[in-house]
């Protein structure tokens, strides 16, 4: 097959044609550059949204209100059942489709969701908590009460709620094939949350108590009572690189505690401008270490009492 090996400039073949259609090209890239449909220009707007710097809400009186902005982290913990993990302090954050991300500057519906390594409050992984009938604002969020939570991504005008839904052959999470949690901005009964003490045997006790800021809790899905839970096993390839899959299910252990896959921590803003999250704050000597040199020095002074 014959192949024209010149330029244009070179009036051989179809040079007036390929003229014009150069022309059209480059008049197709103005107009969309000026109109900010580049796709460079789309990528550059939805990762100034998503990584917007968010402020926190500062808790004065040591609990969590509804209307709070918090960040939902899985603290840290050695994981045994698996040798592969994502180590350190992981945020519920928003994630996008890579495919449709690249594709339009708008939030796709329903919107993935992931489990990454940051502690600094950005528009994805900013969440505001709201009460069922949205009419609560300011009061105190308690332990079985229903809530939703929030987010917009860095978009104004933008609300997507933190759902999930029963497993199906056709929707699941990507990677466990569990029940899956996404984002979506139909208001309805998949919204609903509720936050259980951490230590099953006082559970009760502490029903209708305030949730403390920044203290591991469990949350429940309302609807299909599944526990929040992040998988740092599960690696997913994300529009910002490697993060944990997020899932809705109750890991438990041979006690029926659920597993610190499903510890999660409502954190708050710092007062001091110096940090921006609780979690920032330096951590106090632990109280098991002074109780254990308290009782040392007790059982020297016991063999000798010259020992001071």
């Amino acid at each position: 097959m014959a192949q024209n090996l010149y330029s244009p400039r070179v009036r051989l073949g179809n040079w007036n044609e390929d003229i014009y259609l150069e022309e059209e090209l480059m008049k197709d890239f103005l107009e969309k550059r000026e109109k900010g449909q580049l796709l460079i220009q789309r990528n550059r707007r939805l990762k100034e949204n998503l990584l917007r710097p968010m402020q926190l809400s500062i808790s004065e009186d040591g609990y969590v209100h509804c209307g709070d902005k918090v960040m939902l982290v899985n603290s840290d913990y050695p994981e045994t059942e698996a040798h592969l993990v994502l180590g350190g302090d992981l945020s519920l954050c928003m994630t996008p489709d890579e495919i449709q991300a690249h594709l339009s500057d708008e939030l796709e519906v329903p919107c993935g969701l992931s489990a990454a390594q940051t502690k600094i409050p950005v528009g994805r992984n900013t969440f505001i908590i709201l009460s069922e009938d949205r009419n609560a604002m300011g009061q105190v969020l308690r332990y079985g009460q229903n809530f939703c939570l929030a987010i917009t991504g860095g978009f104004e005008g933008k609300m997507l709620y933190l759902s999930s839904d029963h497993r199906t052959l056709l929707k699941s999470s990507k990677r466990s094939w569990l029940q899956e949690v996404y984002l979506t901005d139909e208001v309805s009964y998949l919204n609903c949350w509720q936050a259980a003490f951490l230590d099953p045997q006082l559970r009760l006790e502490y029903e209708g108590y305030p949730i403390p800021a920044n203290a591991k809790v469990i949350i429940n899905h309302c609807h299909t009572n599944r526990g929040l839970a992040a998988h740092r096993h599960l690696f997913l390839s994300t529009y910002f690189g490697k993060e944990a899959e997020v899932a809705a299910h109750t890991h438990l252990d041979s006690h029926r505690v659920e597993k610190p896959r499903n510890h999660w921590m409502l954190v708050t803003g710092n007062p001091r401008k110096d940090l921006s999250t609780m979690l920032d704050l330096p951590k106090p000597p632990a109280e098991d270490s002074r109780a254990l040199e308290q009782a040392t020095k007790a059982l020297e002074q016991a063999v000798d009492p010259g020992v001071q």
